[in-house]
């Protein structure tokens, strides 16, 4: 009996002691996995900044390139920001500019509006002759001095003498160009973009600010 009894003993002392119970982890509730955290754990996002500290995109206001219903006139752009230039000789009432021009031409001449690049009928054009204004009919470029910028807008890199009056953009950025004569708005003036002509200036012209003369009919 004594020795069954230490062998009993012997074996108890080198068995695997019995693994400490280990606390049960607290559960999360279902919803809080598909949903995320609560909004008062989650971590608060800076205030946006105002309009004054940065200029607001995709805000302007509405363009007169609409129409009165609305609608965008076809290949028509939003006006340019330019101030409005001294009175040229040739002086009409708004009602009147609206009589002898087409929307799109008054949208451009007067509103100062600009085409879609690439849609301007004398972006490529390039046959001999004069250009003159499609407001008033004053002759504003020499075939001669056109050229092919690659910008989408018909380019020229000189006007004839008076012809081209230059007022500075609001913002200092652009030099707005217009007919001297009646004050309809053509585009604006680059200078020394590294363009092989004489001036090294690029006149980027509306092609509905025009009016094409062909040298044949030239008086």
């Amino acid at each position: 009996m004594g020795v069954q009894r230490m062998l009993r003993l012997t074996m108890a002392s080198h068995s695997c002691p019995r693994p400490a119970a280990v606390a049960p982890r607290a559960s999360r509730p279902l919803s809080s996995l598909l949903l995320g955290p609560s909004p008062a754990a989650a971590r608060p996002r800076p205030a946006p900044l105002a309009c004054a500290a940065r200029p607001c995109r995709g805000l302007a206001a509405a363009s007169p390139s609409r129409g009165a219903a609305g609608r965008r006139l076809p290949g028509l752009a939003a006006m340019s920001s330019s101030t409005t230039p001294p009175p040229g000789p040739v002086q009409k009432s708004e009602e009147e500019w609206q009589a002898i021009l087409t929307p799109e031409q008054f949208n451009i001449l007067r509103l100062k509006g600009t085409e879609y690049p690439g849609t301007g009928e004398y972006d490529k054009f390039f046959d001999e002759g004069i250009y003159k204004c499609a407001g008033c009919g004053t002759p504003l470029y020499k075939s001669s001095t056109k050229f092919n910028s690659g910008c989408g807008w018909p380019a020229f890199y000189e006007g004839l003498p008076g012809a081209i009056r230059q007022t500075p953009d609001p913002d200092g950025r652009r030099t707005e160009i217009t007919c001297a004569a009646c004050g309809g708005h053509l585009g604006h003036i680059f200078k020394g973009e590294g363009f092989k002509t004489p001036t090294n200036e690029r006149h980027c012209v509306n092609s509905i600010s025009l009016k094409f003369i062909p040298a044949s009919e030239e008086a």
